[in-house]
């Protein structure tokens, strides 16, 4: 197998249709057609049952899906440590940002790594973090740095525990929070105005004020960009509840950290993920001896 037959594998049994795999690889439906049928023959296997314009794939179908994707991740292993080797080359790590980290704290951080004695580039993708786990999931990136709680079952380092504060124009007493106007952030927003919140920040906001207050809050506006946020409260338009590390020297807000029921500051915990076998990549192993560097000297990520 080549690798575009397996880019194309993984692309039909992701999408489960040969027109949206097709468009997805910028090809032709007759084509992959004619590679799938190429493939059947060759090993003599049934790669997945038609029913109406959706695929199912067969066990046999599934067991060269995942060989296909193992087989791409062995090959750019071996493609950026050959080039990190040769001695002029410059190697690449794909990393992927959730949107914040990347916004506040990622350029400082991507440029004392740069300015380190190697040759290597940094590619960067940023996203929410549901979708920064997909991406690595999929390897199409090789380290994630997310914010909240994920399932991740490979390798992490937390680096930074980040509160949740109110910020306002005016003094902030919390019994009056009910009867002020919310600017709502509401991250990666995928409900309805009456579906309960889904995203694990909008969550933990959630969680607190019911454990809080038996009043609804008196929400005047959502929205999914926190920038958006601190310019509507900014212009005196209402509260908002944001990570801490969202603020900047330059922003003039009152603030009040969120405390749980048990009087402990309401965190959020920004994590580094990746998978082990991935430590096989020079590139990689070298981002995260440098990320644990900084950890040891006492970095701060929050």
């Amino acid at each position: 197998m080549q690798k575009q037959d397996c880019r194309m594998l993984i692309s039909v049994y992701e999408e489960k249709n040969l027109t949206k795999a097709a468009e997805k690889l910028f090809t032709s439906q007759p084509a992959i057609t004619y590679r799938l049928q190429k493939l059947e023959e060759e090993y003599q296997i049934k790669l997945y049952t038609r029913e109406g314009n959706k695929l199912f794939f067969t066990p046999e179908g599934e067991y060269l899906v995942e060989f296909s994707k193992k087989m791409l991740l062995d090959l750019d292993k071996l493609e950026e440590n050959l080039k990190t080797l040769k001695k002029d080359a410059i190697g690449t790590i794909r990393i992927g940002v959730s949107s914040n980290f990347a916004l506040y704290k990622l350029p400082s951080l991507i440029k004392q790594f740069l300015d380190l004695p190697h040759a290597i580039q940094v590619n960067v993708t940023t996203g929410w973090s549901s979708e920064i786990i997909q991406l690595l999931n999929k390897n199409e990136i090789q380290i994630g740095i997310i914010t909240g709680n994920y399932n991740w079952f490979d390798e992490k380092i937390l680096l930074a525990e980040d509160p949740l504060t109110i910020i306002s124009k005016k003094p902030i007493v919390l019994e009056d929070l009910p009867f002020f106007p919310l600017i709502s952030y509401q991250p990666n927003k995928k409900k309805g105005p009456r579906e309960k919140a889904t995203n694990p920040l909008a969550q933990m906001i959630e969680n607190w004020w019911q454990d809080r207050f038996t009043a609804p809050p008196l929400v005047r506006m959502e929205l999914d960009k926190v920038e958006t946020c601190k310019e509507m409260v900014n212009q005196n338009l209402g509260y908002s509840i944001i990570p801490k590390s969202c603020l900047t020297i330059k922003d003039s807000f009152f603030t009040h950290d969120l405390i749980n029921d048990k009087g402990k500051p309401l965190n959020r915990k920004t994590w580094l993920i990746y998978r082990k076998s991935n430590l096989e990549l020079l590139t990689v192993s070298h981002f995260i001896n440098y990320i644990q560097d900084q950890l040891k000297d006492n970095q701060e990520f929050s």
